[in-house]
């Protein structure tokens, strides 16, 4: 299969293609060069599947341009359809893919191994015993091989819960099964045993090879099924890093340098992302990979939302009053700005306000939207410059000199629950201190329902809270003609 191994231009393409992929995870690494670190990576992905075309005889060209013709469009569709609220659940069912990718190809490499160059002459074992010499899948190959299945199988069946549960197909809230970490805990221990049992094995034996892909399908449904609320951020970030492990240990199975380092970056990548959004948000990374943190809800401060407490509700033309009177306003976007499309109406509505002397900044939470970066996204698609956007422990502490802390489509981030309450599911989690600004604004459709975390919030209740209730949009375009 692979016919130009020793062909030293082909370690070069695949080093140049590597080179890109790191400039590109240095580019998204801000949003002022993400562009730039875009075509990075598409540019070394271009380099690595032509190199990878050239060298190695897969398919007929017909049947190849087929290939990239049919997935490039159902890429290049989905990508001008699909609006912003739904980017998380998109990025969820895309790491799915690659997960399936990986099991997949594992499987071919089983079933054909000589057209993967993965046989060699060795011992021929049957029930333990030596029956002869013969060809045979190299141990080596056979350990890769497993682990690339065992990894995007579980990358695959995670990512579908995910993507259930970010696009509202089934609850949000941890559904837990009594015993789960034992039970999780037996299964890995399984898959390892049988990894074992299925390297010292030979190619007759792909009981074994069934039996791990089977289990590992059944670990990652378990795995991410208890996760829930403000946790999911988390949950994508890991799936991403899961799907490059997959992607790297299917490099080995394919002697692909490309695929071993790309799956490597990301992996990496994604693993280092986990563990700082995990630090930012207070919890155990080790927990992350167990399946077991944002899970004990029973504790929680209730579902319910106490709206018999006396709250205080204002109008456009409040809000625009109050707003023209402040000289500092900190803005605080979440998930429903997202699915209401305010990005716009908003950074309109601090252009009008920057034009009154008013200084406005966007506080951005690790984990506010379904995935990373999800805020920073929307507000530059909204072109709102990058000098007024600030992280969570950047801007914390200006509330104390804010005048409005203007709340739209937030919840979770802003509940000080996450201080105070240790029965609640966010607890721990750093939130912002919009309690220390002179006057919350706080934008929501109703006072009927909870955050994803499904917690009510003591801000809502607070003297100087002013509840705008509408949907987002609507409400800063009312704001915005109330200003003008």
């Amino acid at each position: 299969m692979n016919t130009h191994a020793v062909n030293p231009w082909v370690a070069l393409a695949y080093l140049i293609a590597g080179v890109l992929f790191i400039l590109a995870l240095r580019g998204l690494s801000s949003p002022s060069t993400s562009r730039m670190g875009n075509r990075f990576g598409m540019a070394g992905m271009l380099i690595a599947v032509v190199t990878t075309l050239v060298t190695h005889d897969i398919a007929g060209l017909g049947e190849t341009l087929i290939a990239i013709g049919v997935g490039g469009g159902i890429g290049w569709l989905i990508a001008r359809r699909i609006a912003m609220t739904d980017m998380p659940q998109l990025v969820a069912a895309f790491h799915s893919l690659v997960g399936l990718a990986a099991v997949l190809v594992g499987w071919a490499a089983f079933l054909n191994p000589s057209a993967f160059d993965l046989l060699v002459v060795g011992d021929i074992i049957q029930a333990g015993n030596l029956v002869g010499i013969g060809t045979t899948i190299a141990a080596a190959s056979r350990i890769e091989m497993a682990l690339g299945v065992a990894i995007g199988a579980i990358t695959f069946s995670g990512s579908v819960i995910a993507f259930l549960k970010l696009a509202g197909k089934m609850s949000g809230a941890p559904i837990l099964l009594p015993g789960r970490h034992v039970i999780n805990l037996g299964i890995i221990v399984a898959i390892v045993v049988l990894t074992a049992l299925f390297a010292t094995g030979n190619v007759a034996q792909g009981e074994y090879f069934a039996a791990l892909t089977v289990l590992a399908f059944i670990v990652g449904f378990l795995l991410i099924i208890p996760i829930g609320g403000a946790d999911m951020p988390v949950v994508v970030s890991m799936l991403n890093s899961y799907s490059g492990w997959a992607a790297a240990a299917m490099g080995f199975t394919l002697h692909n340098t490309a695929m071993i380092i790309t799956g490597a970056l990301v992996g990496s990548s994604g693993a280092i992302l986990s563990y700082i959004m995990c630090r930012a948000m207070n919890r155990s990374f080790i927990s992350v990979i167990a399946g077991g943190f944002g899970a004990d809800s029973s504790g929680a401060s209730g579902d319910a939302v106490k709206t018999d407490r006396p709250w205080k509700r204002g109008s456009a033309e409040d809000a625009a009053f109050m707003l023209k009177q402040a000289e500092n306003v900190i803005i605080i976007p979440g998930y429903g700005m997202a699915v209401a499309q305010a990005q716009h109406a908003l950074r309109e509505m601090g252009d009008m306000l920057k034009a009154e002397g008013v200084n406005v900044k966007y506080a951005i939470h690790p984990v506010a939207g379904r995935m990373p970066g999800h805020m920073n996204v929307l507000l530059a698609e909204a072109n709102v410059p990058y000098d007024e956007v600030f992280e969570l422990e950047d801007i914390n502490s200006e509330f104390a000199q804010a005048d409005v802390a203007f709340i739209i489509g937030a919840n979770d981030v802003v509940n000080p629950a996450a201080k105070t309450d240790k029965g609640s599911p966010i607890y721990g989690m750093p939130v912002f201190d919009v309690g220390n600004a002179k006057t919350v604004m706080f934008i929501k459709r109703s006072m009927g329902g909870a955050g994803y975390a499904g917690v009510d919030n003591e801000v809502f209740y607070m003297d100087q809270t002013m509840m705008l209730l509408s949907d987002a949009k609507k409400m800063v375009e009312e704001i915005v003609k109330a200003l003008d």
